[in-house]
């Protein structure tokens, strides 16, 4: 049986990853994984969630299961972390789930179940895995225009037609916030535009929010979430704890299912459960208390706030100082949309042969699409790769 397993295609970015440990030039400098690195190249434990295990290391009595859905006051921190003022229990049902691909996975899984038939749209580009997880599942997807590689901002326009596409049945997927790959965000008044077309369509939106905090700030980046919500009456968000709180390995996330009334809540609510049942049962829950932890308490929630804030302001002073380097070298601003962009990443617009020049001549990794992990750089770093950019002719 298993000799008849056919290879499968690696994922390119832990591909990237094998290819940088094994070179062994001083100075390389690593711009391919999506993970938070301090100006040391480090990936920190927050103040915060150092505190909170050291309470539940003196308190936890027990390491029994949970429940199916993962611990009530972990959802429901989550859920208002997320939703705001717009918080109405009676509409929720919500399920801790193995990181943010978990959520994802589980939500799709959801939504099939609700519509089998359904068809998925996904920004163009999107997250790899995205794409790589609908079609382990047979679900057909359909990309929309988004991103403008001339601009390097959204393709606003294009995304409009083509999200006019959908019906009722199907599923918009949405980056809530902080693009990836593209760094590229919609504005305040493109989300109310948005929500207002898979209103008219009767789709069901899913919004993908992997990185809340990373952007213009914690309540900024659910803003486009909230104005969904606010518009349409069945929405299903897919969470991560990963970025924000930094606790990678734990596998942190949480998927919320806003419905119509208490009914549908009820009948979803089980669904889920069901899911993680057939899945992997109980969810793990050492990085959900940690979160829990964190939002349950006054103190430990504004030293994690005042860390997080640290965090993204390092990271836009990153893409200042970047498209500075590049408006020098290159006498133009063609660059500047590094420091409008939002989040960890933005892309370049290089071909893929540009992309190996630099990783050959200079020792710095990139996706080959050319998105770069703004916070893999720091200060000493940013003119290595300003100089390669332009060297490289893009």
């Amino acid at each position: 049986m298993l000799s008849n397993l056919k290879p499968q295609d690696p994922d390119k970015i832990l591909a990237l990853m094998g290819e940088f440990k094994a070179d062994t030039r001083q100075g390389k400098i690593d711009l391919g994984v999506g993970v938070y690195k301090d100006p040391t190249g480090h990936t920190p434990i927050m103040r915060a969630v150092k505190e909170a295990e050291r309470r539940l290391l003196e308190t936890e009595t027990s390491k029994s299961y949970t429940v199916l859905a993962g611990e009530p006051a972990y959802r429901d921190a989550m859920a208002k972390m997320i939703l705001g003022d717009l918080y109405d229990a009676s509409r929720i049902a919500s399920l801790a789930t193995v990181g943010g691909t978990g959520a994802l996975r589980q939500g799709f899984e959801l939504a099939r179940m609700g519509s089998p038939e359904m068809r998925v749209f996904y920004s163009d580009p999107t997250w790899p895995n995205h794409t790589s997880i609908l079609k382990w599942m047979g679900v057909e997807a359909i990309s929309y225009r988004y991103f403008d590689s001339a601009t390097r901002g959204v393709n606003f326009e294009g995304m409009k037609e083509d999200l006019a596409k959908a019906k009722k049945g199907d599923v918009v997927l949405l980056h809530g916030c902080c693009h990836n790959p593209t760094g590229a965000n919609l504005t305040v008044e493109q989300w109310h535009e948005v929500a207002e077309i898979i209103a008219k369509t009767g789709a069901t939106p899913m919004i993908d929010l992997a990185y809340q905090g990373f952007g213009d700030g914690l309540e900024e980046d659910a803003q486009g979430t909230r104005i969904i919500v606010s518009r349409i009456p069945e929405v299903l968000i897919a969470a991560s704890c990963s970025k924000n709180f930094g606790i990678y390995r734990e596998r942190s996330g949480i998927l919320l299912a806003l419905t119509d009334d208490a009914k549908a809540r009820d009948l979803t609510q089980g669904a889920m459960a069901f899911l993680n049942r057939q899945t992997f049962s109980f969810p793990p829950d050492h990085g959900a208390r940690i979160v829990s932890t964190i939002l349950g308490d006054e103190g430990l929630t504004a030293d994690w706030k005042a860390e997080l804030e640290e965090v993204r302001n390092g990271m836009l002073a990153i893409r200042a100082q970047l498209a500075g380097e590049l408006r020098e070298l290159s006498g133009s601003n063609r660059f500047d949309f590094i420091e409008t962009h939002r989040g960890m990443f933005s892309r370049l617009g290089a071909t893929p042969e540009q992309v190996e020049l630099i990783k050959r001549d200079f020792a710095i990794y990139l996706v080959g699409d050319s998105r770069l992990n703004i916070a893999g750089l720091n200060t000493d770093s940013v003119p290595i790769l300003a100089r390669a950019i332009i060297d490289a002719g893009i």
